[in-house]
């Protein structure tokens, strides 16, 4: 059991890119971090990485597109630390790229398990733990493919994060009885580890990227972690069912 001034946050996909960085500014923000991820390799590595910063950091390894995975994890973490504060749903991902005459059933539900299903399932199981905290929130990741439909491939990405963008308001009129705010962060294109292959192999498209922009730059996953970081703090109290864009403009189309 957690000592009453403890914060804790659960982080999902939290071993590398955006997560990671939401991590370690969590971890600054005096959280207790609670790293998900789907390599105890990689995870083991992330908690030395926040504890050399002092930061407290435990590492759960769970599939999230499992539902008894997460729901049994969740309720291990809420037990033992007694409340959660923040559950940021930061995994998911395209999945899958195929169109939808030749997309299998298979890969459709892949992608909406990935991106939706996880956002449920890790949601409904932290919320009585939720209810026991200070402050408490849920903080999702949608995405402009939401509303745009996204590119060639990618449609079911699209759909699936049109879902947390619903999700998203339909959990903030759900919880607001209980003080739970529930707000949204849509990344623009942000320079990680998930553009590293099309940033070494093809440069000038990587470079091209940056022209859609209407800042002329990429964003660095600081830059959404510190979004992140300003939901979950006592700054954001009265901001709930809300979508925060950060994309330099990128939304507008230039």
């Amino acid at each position: 059991m957690s000592n009453s001034n403890e914060k804790v946050a659960v982080i999902t996909g939290a071993t590398g890119g955006i997560g990671f960085e939401v991590a370690k500014r969590l971890g600054k923000d005096g959280y207790t971090i609670i790293l998900n991820g789907i390599e105890s390799e990689t995870g083991d590595k992330r908690v030395k990485e926040l504890e050399i910063a002092g930061i407290k950091a435990e590492y759960y390894g769970f599939d999230v597109t499992n539902e008894d995975e997460v729901t049994a994890n969740i309720n291990k973490i809420g037990e033992k630390y007694g409340k959660i504060n923040v559950l940021v749903n930061n995994a998911g991902g395209i999945g899958v790229r195929a169109r939808f005459e030749e997309m299998t059933t298979e890969q459709y539900r892949f992608v909406m398990a990935l991106n939706l299903d996880s956002v449920f399932f890790a949601s409904r199981a932290a919320i009585p733990f939720l209810k026991k905290s200070e402050n408490p929130s849920i903080i999702n990741y949608t995405s402009n493919a939401a509303w745009n439909g996204a590119g060639p491939g990618a449609g079911i990405y699209s759909v699936s994060k049109g879902g947390v963008q619903s999700i998203t308001r339909a959990l903030a009129k759900d919880l607001a009885e209980y003080g739970i705010r529930v707000n949204a962060v849509s990344p623009g294109t942000i320079d990680t580890p998930f553009h590293a292959q099309i940033k070494s192999t093809k440069p000038e498209v990587f470079a091209s990227w940056a022209n859609s922009v209407l800042l002329g730059r990429l964003g660095q996953p600081e830059e959404v972690a510190g979004v992140v970081s300003f939901l979950a703090s006592k700054d954001a109290s009265f901001m709930t069912a809300e979508t925060v864009q950060i994309g330099g403009g990128q939304a507008l189309g230039i």
